[in-house]
């Protein structure tokens, strides 16, 4: 990544994974206290709230008139269909396999950087990208064979491909906007809607406000959301966008270790046989052929 040093990159990266591992366990933790939508508005708006504190200085940056389209597409993309979508579906899946099927989204995000951003393709990515769907139906096969929800299944699926969309359109308008209002903002916004629409659905008094709860609700808002997602933009930013999101596959790896220390999830062969194959796809995605040692060969694979 050209913008960062190779340590800062490894410290934002390593950051990103633990944090957001984390995250998928905390969350169905956090959800045995509270309704799902209306913590999944809760989470973001005050993480937005808290990322004012660092946009508001930077007032002259955010050309609202120019671009505020940009921030509302980009907060539907990222917040309020991927984090709405992953909130309810982890009340139907575990933790780890509810994040293993989201983080198909590094190969969705493959397909999208070549059709859009002109990133390369090449006969090793598709054959990654053919074994990363194959992992994620492996998967499914497993879950749909025991007491795993079909629904639990397709709004992972439904999350991965909003944040993989988001994720290449937030690449492509990177130049017009300023980072830090991108993310307040479409947590903001996000946040409102989700907040309001699970005022309408669910009940408040649902929501236990206990000491494990509020410290959940706390650390996701804070180094989930709002630290999180600028570190992601950052990288994003500065690299591929394949290459960067391939190395959050590592999430569910973290995820999966701690919803089956933690929380006694189960670990089955069709989710190690389905990771195995993700793993190999995530590899063979960002692994450069030889011909591009030659220029003229290099240059005809890079052609979309």
């Amino acid at each position: 990544m050209p913008g960062l040093s190779r340590t800062r990159t490894t410290l934002l990266v390593a950051f990103l994974v633990l944090v957001w591992g984390v995250n998928w366990p905390l969350s169905k933790f956090a959800l045995s206290f509270t309704p799902p939508v209306l913590f999944s508005g809760m989470r973001t708006l005050l993480g937005g709230l808290l990322l004012l504190f660092a946009a508001v200085p930077r007032y002259k940056q955010l050309r609202l008139k120019e671009t505020w389209h940009i921030y509302m597409l980009s907060s539907l993309l990222n917040i309020i269909c991927y984090y709405g979508l992953q909130t309810i579906g982890l009340n139907y899946l575990p933790a780890g396999l509810f994040a293993t099927i989201v983080f198909l989204q590094p190969v969705l995000l493959g397909v999208f950087s070549w059709l859009w951003l002109g990133e390369s393709m090449y006969g090793l990515k598709i054959i990654g990208l053919i074994l990363g769907f194959s992992g994620v139906a492996v998967i499914s096969i497993g879950g749909l064979s025991g007491h795993i929800s079909a629904v639990g299944i397709l709004l992972a699926l439904g999350s991965a491909l909003s944040w993989a969309l988001g994720t290449s359109y937030v690449k492509k308008v990177s130049g017009a906007v300023d980072p830090i209002w991108l993310v307040t903002l479409q947590l903001i916004f996000g946040g409102v809607v989700m907040t309001g629409i699970g005022s309408e659905v669910e009940s408040w008094s649902g929501i236990v406000w206990n000491a494990p709860y509020i410290s959940s609700l706390l650390f996701i808002s804070v180094f989930v959301i709002a630290i999180g997602w600028l570190v992601f933009y950052k990288l994003i930013g500065e690299g591929e966008a394949t290459k960067v999101a391939s190395y959050t596959f590592l999430i569910p790896l973290i995820a999966i270790l701690i919803g089956t220390v933690f929380l006694h999830e189960p670990f089955t062969l069709y989710l190690l046989a389905g990771l195995i194959l993700i793993v190999v796809s995530i590899y063979l995605v960002n692994r450069k052929p030889r011909s591009w040692s030659n220029p003229h060969l290099a240059d005809i694979e890079k052609r979309p």
